[in-house]
């Protein structure tokens, strides 16, 4: 029994270190040197300032100035089983860039290009074609433990400190065409080549912010204090219905300018938020609804009346309850980070604070 054990394990540790090795060298990072087994390199990788530019998939960039004109990266890169890219924009703009994007087919060859960005759409992402100057013979791109390389050189004073990274959709592989699928992911970055500091572009910030402040006032908040105010205070007929659609009719106006500059934003990021998007239609929605039903609102003496008024308490606190989660999410894409969230958060905690105390004052009043 003694020996069955220690031979188990024996194995155990074999196959513990075994994929610890594994693990490791499908890793990269700063802290280790660059280490390509391969001859295709076209320059001395030991000198190389190392970057990590991109963390959430852990993209990392090594470069240096190798003469008064010449400058030499790597891209490393997880292999996505599709195309890695690195691009150079003046803008911080997908469109309007050039682009190095290299992959791996499925016969092993190793395929690399410069394209240049026009539009959005796949036939307008033109491959052999972009304004970096490579120098002849410097791009080339190696599969080494679950990572891809991409290597060139740029004849030029200063690169544009606009970069762009993007990885393809997973385990689709451009055609022998060029033709590239749109990417799963992208992040525009700013790149200070003297100091290697690296930092994650954020364009259309002004824009970003109404779309969130917008949308957070006016559904967010002004939807709520509008409930609480047919809810509690309908013992100051008619003043508290004149409160009651003045301050939705503020929201509703205000959340449809925000929904409007959202598919603007939509439009000019070309970024992935279709959850935020639909939840934000299915928001304006309930709004439009309750707009209509305004409009159609039976007398109180109507025997539907009684119908109307679970209809328009229904659809006002779905679209309250996720308003109130779609502006937490939006706050998440956005990374505006803890601020937004904290404060949005008093703001909501002092509204249910007020509701649960007129509740109970409600209920008090009723015995």
């Amino acid at each position: 029994m003694e020996m069955k054990m220690s031979v188990l394990s024996i194995l155990f540790l074999v196959f513990f270190f075994q994929l610890s090795s594994l693990g490791v060298s499908q890793l990269d990072s700063c802290n280790s040197n660059l280490n390509l087994n391969s001859d295709a390199v076209p320059f001395n990788t030991t000198s190389l300032r190392c970057n990590p530019v991109w963390g959430a998939h852990g993209f990392i960039l090594r470069y240096a100035q190798s003469g008064p004109s010449l400058w030499s990266f790597v891209l490393s890169a997880p292999d996505p089983n599709s195309y890695v890219a690195m691009g150079f924009s003046n803008n911080g703009q997908m469109i309007g860039s050039s682009a190095i994007v290299g992959w791996i087919l499925t016969n092993g060859t190793a395929v690399v290009k410069q394209y240049l960005l026009k539009a959005k759409t796949e036939s307008q992402v033109l491959p052999d074609q972009g304004d970096l100057p490579l120098i002849n013979g410097s791009t080339v791109i190696i599969s080494q433990s679950s990572r891809l390389y991409i290597i060139f050189q740029l004849n030029t004073v200063q690169p544009l400190s606009n970069v762009i990274y993007s990885m393809g959709p997973s385990n689709v592989v451009p055609l022998s065409n060029g033709i590239l699928s749109k990417h799963q992911d992208k992040v525009s970055t700013r790149l200070d080549f003297v100091t290697g500091q690296s930092s994650m572009n954020a364009p259309y910030t002004t824009l970003r912010r109404s779309h969130g402040i917008l949308n957070m006032v006016g559904w967010g908040i002004l939807m709520p204090i509008g409930a609480i105010f047919a809810r509690y205070f309908k013992e100051w007929d008619p003043y508290w219905f004149y409160a009651h659609v003045f301050i939705q009719a503020v929201g509703f106006g205000l959340g449809l300018s925000g929904a409007i500059i959202g598919f603007s934003l939509e439009d000019k990021l070309s970024v992935n938020v279709d959850t935020h998007k639909a939840l934000g239609i299915l928001i304006l929605a309930f709004g439009c609804l309750q707009l209509t039903a305004f409009l159609v609102r039976p007398d109180k003496g109507s025997k539907i009346r009684k119908y109307w008024n679970w209809y328009h308490g229904c659809v006002g606190r779905a679209l309250i309850g996720i308003a109130i989660g779609n502006v937490f999410y939006g706050i998440s894409l956005g990374g505006e980070g803890k601020s937004w969230n904290i404060g949005y958060g008093v703001v909501l905690g002092c509204c249910v604070l007020l509701a649960l105390a007129l509740e109970v004052r409600m209920h008090l009043r009723k015995k």
